[in-house]
């Protein structure tokens, strides 16, 4: 059933681990470079990967032998330094764009693994131990919405936030998401 409290917590987990906001400058470098970004495919293709991989993850971690548990504790250790990113302002994981992959730049940076990465695959597989899959389905939809309004008036955004502004976005989401990560990893290490 819908819980308020549920989808808002996902809802906010996931736009921590996305970061669309901390990554409108890489977005704007990847329109002076390649041009036009499609925004509505980009979103609708990031949707698919992680609804995909919200439904199939535990099937496909039970090819390996491996629990959610374990893998929401792995995914919580993936949220804490990604927080530590943002805090920080250093970077552990490399997003970089797959070669040969300038013409469709709409999926590869952008949809994946930008918006639909590691951090966020791990964490719906991760998030999944403490929340219904339709609560999270709820935020993954809510999340991207937001991500293609973001796509859409990144120059906008850029004008009236400011570097500055954008830095303090960073700053804030990544308290909450090690706090998020924190939590996760002592929910799920008392189960093992």
């Amino acid at each position: 059933m819908f819980n308020f409290k549920e989808i808002l917590s996902v809802t906010l987990i996931l736009f921590s681990v996305i970061d669309i906001l901390g990554s409108i400058p890489i977005v704007i470098d990847l329109r002076k470079k390649v041009g036009h970004v499609q925004s509505g495919k980009a979103t609708l293709v990031a949707g698919i990967l992680m609804i995909l991989f919200l439904f199939a993850g535990d099937n496909l971690l039970g090819l390996f032998g491996i629990d959610v548990g374990s893998f929401a504790i792995a995914g919580a250790i993936i949220m804490f330094i990604i927080g530590m990113e943002m805090i920080l302002g250093r970077n552990f994981f490399k997003n970089e764009p797959i070669e040969g992959a300038k013409n469709n730049s709409s999926i590869v940076p952008i949809a994946f693994p930008l918006i639909a990465g590691a951090g966020t695959l791990t964490t719906l597989v991760s998030i999944k131990a403490e929340y219904s899959e339709l609560n999270i389905l709820v935020g993954i939809i809510v999340n991207l919405g937001f991500v293609y309004l973001v796509l859409k008036s990144t120059d906008w955004l850029e004008k009236k936030i400011g570097a500055g502004g954008i830095g303090v976005l960073q700053k804030v989401f990544g308290i909450i998401l090690l706090s998020i990560a924190i939590k996760l990893f002592k929910d799920n290490i008392i189960n093992l």
